[in-house]
């Protein structure tokens, strides 16, 4: 057929999906899955399946990280995906935990505001062109969200020394929580004043040159306004007359 022809050579761009991208999608995809468990009530053995999958779904976010920077495979799109996928996991399932009463609601709304309010300040932050680095709070909060998430779903079967290191876990992962996100704020308007301060530096440079050649440019016309007078001036005196005999 003559139109195929046409698209023989057509070839729709895609970005590369290695291995790194492929365990971010993959923790992605398993959200919906742990969720489900820990909300179905006639799974066999749910709070070990749900414990599992959610443990499973957090440890890829250590394996791509690692994999990533090991096989030279860090790209845009991993950057994108690894903290989108990082707090779907978690918050899904700590509402789910909400759901079935394990969780205390205004916890998990601080731990879920925190995430909002520090990406949000990082979408400022990256269209006034600066960036904020990850704390090491922050860091060391992912682990501690991990570990008392599987707490308390386990916790829901074993009341004793589990579910008590559970509630502690979480009470840190708030304290830390607002820790991390003061910090995330004062590093935000440290450099957030900067770049204004730069901003207007260069603003003002910029006015004081318009200001310069605008003067340039109207003592060049002053220049030009007198040179023509001058010639003016020449052409209108008469020549000498000749008063030899």
């Amino acid at each position: 057929m003559e139109y195929a022809d046409g698209f023989a050579n057509f070839v729709i761009p895609c970005a590369p999906m290695n291995l790194p991208n492929a365990l971010t999608v993959a923790r992605i995809f398993l959200v919906p899955v742990v969720v489900t468990v820990l909300l179905a009530r006639d799974i066999p053995d749910r709070i070990y399946w749900g414990a599992g999958l959610f443990l499973a779904a957090a440890l890829t976010d250590l394996l791509d990280g690692y994999l990533a920077r090991r096989r030279g495979q860090v790209t845009t799109l991993g950057r994108l995906l690894d903290p989108i996928a990082d707090k779907l996991l978690i918050s899904s399932a700590l509402i789910a935990l909400v759901w079935r009463n394990t969780a205390p609601a205004w916890m998990v709304v601080i731990i879920i505001g925190r995430e909002f309010a520090v990406s949000g300040l990082r979408s400022i932050a990256a269209h006034e062109g600066f960036s904020i680095d990850v704390s090491r709070i922050g860091k060391g909060k992912m682990v501690m969200q991990v570990a008392a998430v599987v707490g308390l779903i386990l916790g829901e079967k074993h009341h004793g020394w589990v579910k008590g290191t559970a509630d502690v876990l979480l009470w840190a992962v708030v304290f830390f929580a607002l820790v991390s996100m003061v910090q995330y704020f004062r590093e935000f308007w440290k450099k957030l004043d900067s770049s204004i301060k730069v901003n207007e530096t260069r603003r003002m440079k910029i006015l004081e040159r318009r200001k310069q050649r605008a003067a340039e440019h109207r003592e060049l016309e002053r220049l030009r306004k007198l040179e023509k007078l001058r010639r003016q001036e020449t052409d209108a005196v008469p020549p000498p007359r000749d008063e030899s005999p």
